[in-house]
């Protein structure tokens, strides 16, 4: 008799979060946990999930939330996966007139992550088993004058996770750090493609693959794997022609 499942997503309204809930071919004896700020969309999303679900308010903005988020996320059992899924992408130009919106970016990409997966992994430490997987982006591996702040939050995010998964090391409690590139979907609606795009689905399978095979406690994946030869000659191209890049 198959063990149900319990999944909680932060972020219950990232297509990349919801994608992954469909690639894990979550059954009906499952539970999905959708976490976000706007009930509505919660409440739409969880109509399009096969398993059973729970949604739960959780505002990136408010300092606090990952407390009321942990507690309500292991009230009825053990969590088997959490999924980091919440952010926001707001335009360079934007942000430079804006600085209060700039650090609300910086909050919702990076902070509220670091909390949220602080009381995440203490409560998955104590029942010794647990997966964390935690979306970075190939943003993170060196911001650009185009998207600065945003690359900044994910470099930031990108060094906790791996600080993280080292400190997790031999406890039972995995954490998977994803990198896509450019994801065309509801985020990135309006702009060019880059090199190497993925949609939503596509990086949701690379992940759920990815959980399902037999690997190291702690991982990084590129998705798609070509781009880890991309974002080796990012790190490469002197300073003097990165800051030429149009984005």
């Amino acid at each position: 008799m198959a063990v149900s499942r319990r999944v909680l997503l932060v972020g219950g309204t990232s297509e990349i979060g919801l994608a992954l809930l469909d690639a894990l071919d979550l059954g009906a004896d499952d539970v999905a946990i959708l976490a976000g700020r706007d009930e509505e969309r919660l409440a739409a999303a969880a109509l399009e999930l096969t398993c059973r679900t729970v949604t739960v308010p959780f505002d990136a903005l408010d300092p606090t939330a990952y407390q009321a988020l942990t507690a309500r996320a292991f009230t009825d059992g053990p969590l088997d996966l959490a999924i980091s899924a919440a952010g926001v992408l707001v335009p360079q130009e934007v942000l430079d007139e804006d600085p209060a919106r700039a650090g609300a970016l910086v909050q919702t990409n990076l902070t509220a992550h670091v909390t949220v997966l602080l009381a995440l992994a203490a409560r998955m430490r104590a029942q010794r088993r647990g997966t964390l997987v935690v979306l970075s982006s190939v943003a993170a591996v060196r911001p650009r004058r185009a998207n600065y702040v945003y690359g900044a939050a994910k470099a930031g995010l990108d060094a906790f996770a791996r600080g993280l998964a080292d400190r997790l090391h031999g406890t039972g409690v995995t954490v998977l750090l994803v990198r896509p590139g450019f994801v065309t979907g509801r985020m990135t609606q309006g702009m060019k493609p880059a090199p190497l795009s993925s949609t939503p689905q596509q990086v949701a399978a690379a992940i759920a693959d990815a959980l399902a095979q037999d690997r190291p406690r702690s991982r990084t994946l590129w998705v798609p794997r070509p781009l880890v030869l991309l974002a080796t000659a990012m790190r490469l191209l002197p300073r003097p022609l990165w800051r030429r890049l149009p984005r």
